[in-house]
């Protein structure tokens, strides 16, 4: 016969006792017995009302789905011909999106015969990173992905 450890409603331990024993003490007391540690030798069952545990636990998954930020991957894309003035505003549009903790994927878009220029375009991501560097971690080196040259940043973590 199978036994189980018994805690009672208001945690105090009953000790081992075979799961049909355990099952009368809650019929008892009009509450359910509830296995709370299924892993444990032997398993820990406690005498509970069940919905009044679903909704604790329903309510306590709700509370830690409000604390968790959920990180976005925003992207800028670049070209290799980009003016000084727009690679500054790309500059404060990653600024802005690492301030709010999101990853940042740079991408360099290769057109035409551009692409033998692979290394204008690395100059370029290595430039944006460097300008953000207080605030960033470089996450992914500048890698070329068919006809763009991608890059990964992350907020630093302070």
């Amino acid at each position: 016969m199978k036994e189980v450890r018994v805690v009672s409603a208001d945690g105090e331990q009953l000790g081992i006792l075979p799961i049909k024993d355990a099952l009368r003490l809650a019929r008892e007391k009009d509450l359910d017995l509830v296995e709370v540690a299924p892993t444990a030798r032997p398993p820990v069952c406690k005498i509970m009302d069940y919905g009044k545990y679903r909704y604790e636990q329903s309510r306590r998954e709700r509370e830690a789905r409000k604390r968790q930020k959920v990180v976005d991957i925003k992207e800028i894309r670049l070209t290799p011909k980009i003016e000084t003035h727009d690679l500054q505003v790309k500059i404060k549009q990653a600024l802005k999106f690492l301030a709010s903790g999101d990853k940042v994927k740079v991408s360099v878009r290769f057109r035409g015969r551009e692409i033998v220029h692979a290394d204008l375009g690395k100059k370029l991501l290595m430039q944006l990173y460097e300008a953000v560097q207080e605030k960033a971690t470089l996450e992914r080196e500048p890698k070329v992905e068919g006809r763009n040259m991608i890059m990964i940043l992350s907020a630093k973590q302070e």
